[in-house]
């Protein structure tokens, strides 16, 4: 097998929550009366952490207003919360896929601690994971740290860890931490914007992730194969 770990960035990779996340952003600026930004512009700050992301879509701010748009971010992304943004197809497979041919897997992700718990009780997915960095208890992407302190924390040379993404932040981050990487089309940085940092492939789907790190197959397509026959 190629890896021994597959890194996971979350929002826009695993989870469909990237429209969620930029009209949350509208919804909040609107409450502060900031001016109006358009969907793309929202969309290319996804993958920061949350007071990063704010001060480069608003960098004229104090520091007074960055934190009431944080909270108002919050109150509306909580509220959304409510109903559960949807896996994209066949994440849970795959990740069941990794998991049984023995590779460890992490997630480095822009959310807060507080938020991917939050997300991870609602949807029960977090017992697939070995470990996880979020934002706040470490550095910002595109910085390597939250690469570099789960390779320190599972003990894995960067040459056998895999970094999946679907922002130039996540591939950067994973190139400066010398680790390789994969980015995904259906997030939220175009794939040219991708390209920039040499990934070794950019799927179209979760799926095809298997094949990247040395399996073989389609685990969602064989489930169902597999469902036909009994």
């Amino acid at each position: 097998m190629n890896y021994d770990l597959v890194i996971f960035d979350w929002d826009g990779t695993v989870m469909d929550s990237t429209a969620r996340i930029v009209e949350c952003m509208h919804s909040a600026g609107r409450d502060l009366d900031l001016p109006v930004l358009d969907d793309d512009t929202v969309r290319g700050i996804i993958g920061l952490g949350l007071p990063e992301a704010i001060r480069t879509l608003y960098p004229d701010i104090d520091d007074p207003m960055l934190g009431r748009m944080r909270d108002r971010y919050a109150f509306h992304f909580v509220a959304a919360e409510a109903t559960p943004s949807r896996l994209y197809p066949h994440a849970e497979a795959t990740l069941a896929a990794l998991r049984d041919a023995g590779l460890r897997l992490a997630v480095a992700t822009g959310k807060s601690r507080k938020g991917l718990d939050r997300v991870w009780g609602n949807a029960g997915l977090g017992h697939w994971f070995h470990a996880s960095r979020c934002a706040d208890e470490s550095r910002s992407k595109p910085h390597p740290a939250m690469v570099e302190e789960l390779l320190l924390e599972l003990a894995v040379r960067p040459e056998r860890a895999l970094v999946v993404g679907d922002t130039s932040f996540d591939l950067e981050m994973a190139r400066s931490a010398g680790v390789d990487r994969v980015g995904v089309s259906y997030g939220a940085h175009p794939v040219d914007r991708l390209m920039t940092f040499e990934p070794l492939a950019v799927i179209d789907a979760l799926p095809q992730l298997l094949p990247v790190v040395g399996l073989p197959g389609d685990p969602e397509r064989e489930r169902l194969e597999h469902e036909r026959r009994v």
